[in-house]
């Protein structure tokens, strides 16, 4: 990974894709053409965030997360917002609902207590699942009521399983 850097311009003040000048601890990033915004083990953000490229949270977020690109949760970051991406890696605490078009992965040691709506779902050895799985391409690319359906829904669809899954 390459830091994009103008040569007069801090990279912490550098403009970042969530519209607007990056707070501290946040960082941009160039991934061949692909921009990644990086929230710093040290920054704790509260509300909506959105970015026109990918983003990559090391610290904690309260709130929304809208990007365009992929959403990374690393290990040592704590999230509680509902997520809307392309793709979505959890190896962190997180609590809410992900909404993507594609991949959801939860990694080794990474933890979700909320549901999530993809095309596809990967839970890695050593990761816990608590929450309802809709695999379904186009409930994915829905608006988000699909998961606020999941949530709110009492009965069963055969359709929709529900999993509850802790792997050891």
């Amino acid at each position: 990974m390459i830091f994009k850097r103008d040569d007069d311009t801090d990279p912490i003040q550098a403009t970042s894709p969530t519209r607007g000048a990056a707070r501290e601890g946040e960082r941009t990033m160039v991934e061949g053409d692909a921009e990644v915004t990086i929230v710093g083990a040290g920054a704790r953000l509260e509300g909506n965030v959105v970015s026109a490229g990918s983003l990559r949270i090391d610290g904690q977020v309260k709130g929304q997360i809208n990007a365009e690109g992929d959403v990374t949760l690393s290990p040592q970051s704590q999230v509680e917002a509902d997520i809307r991406a392309q793709n979505v890696s959890v190896a962190g605490k997180f609590k809410g609902n992900v909404v993507v078009k594609g991949k959801a992965h939860l990694a080794r040691g990474g933890r979700i207590d909320g549901n999530i709506t993809s095309k596809t779902l990967v839970v890695e050895e050593g990761g816990i699942f608590h929450g309802q799985s809709i695999m379904d391409g186009a409930a994915a690319s829905a608006s988000g009521q699909a998961a606020a359906a999941a949530s709110s829904s009492s009965g069963q669809d055969a359709s929709k399983g529900t999993e509850q899954v802790k792997v050891p």
